[in-house]
């Protein structure tokens, strides 16, 4: 793996920005994701991202922090014990450079201290890739939860994004088992990062997945555009 994500974010970091990242997936034509925007801060987040940091309590790990804006938040401005955590080792050093305390390079299902809040923002609902992996994967996540704990994640209903038959009905090419189960491809600066799976997924389905493992759901708040923030328990 090129790491473009980490690359890219660095590179802003450091002063070197020079262009955005570019992404595509299996549904979609190419769109670019403006690297200021990974590094907003908490007035410039939308308000399903704020609402999850306001409800945030106890000691967090911060899944998949990115270049760490949630977790700067909440270190900073809420005076919360956090760890960040990603795959990516550039990603890592960003939130180092900007000052995150507890950073590493890690992956969630490697983890098995215990916190009050596990934060998953930015579709990190998703990030298990697949429709079938979901139930393992919060499984662990439930393992990591202390008494009361919860977890905190958004994602979207990409149902939207198909035709709908007079009926009623969706017309969905189906590339996997389940209709947001996607290929996700990063490009930046002439490079082309290997297609990963992501996957996109309606609550229904995710209170689902939860009660399956033996966690409550609750819907705490929808989006303009079919996204949502989830809290399990």
């Amino acid at each position: 793996m090129k790491d473009l994500f980490g690359q890219a974010i660095l590179d802003y970091q450091q002063g070197q920005y020079t262009e955005d990242l570019k992404t595509e997936t299996s549904i979609s034509e190419e769109d670019v994701l403006p690297l200021p925007y990974l590094f907003r801060d908490y007035a410039q987040m939308p308000l399903l991202e704020q609402q999850a940091l306001q409800m945030a309590r106890g000691r967090v790990l911060d899944v998949g922090c990115g270049a760490g804006s949630h977790a700067l938040y909440l270190q900073n401005e809420r005076g919360l014990e956090v760890t960040a955590i990603d795959l990516s080792a550039k990603a890592i050093e960003v939130c180092q450079l900007r000052g995150i305390r507890s950073a590493r390079v890690q992956n969630v299902l490697d983890t098995s201290e215990k916190y009050d809040t596990l934060l998953l923002l930015m579709n990190g609902a998703g990030m298990c890739g697949r429709l079938k992996k979901m139930p393992a994967f919060f499984a662990h996540l439930k393992t990591l939860l202390n008494e009361g704990g919860q977890i905190l994640t958004d994602s979207s209903d990409i149902i939207y994004m198909f035709d709908q038959n007079p009926d009623g009905s969706y017309d969905v090419p189906l590339y996997g088992d389940y209709y947001g189960e996607l290929e996700y491809t990063v490009k930046y600066k002439g490079k082309r990062e290997k297609p990963f799976n992501w996957l996109y997924v309606d609550y229904n389905t995710l209170q689902n997945v939860a009660h399956a493992v033996g966690l409550q759901c609750e819907l705490v708040a929808q989006g303009e555009h079919y996204d949502y923030l989830a809290r399990l328990f």
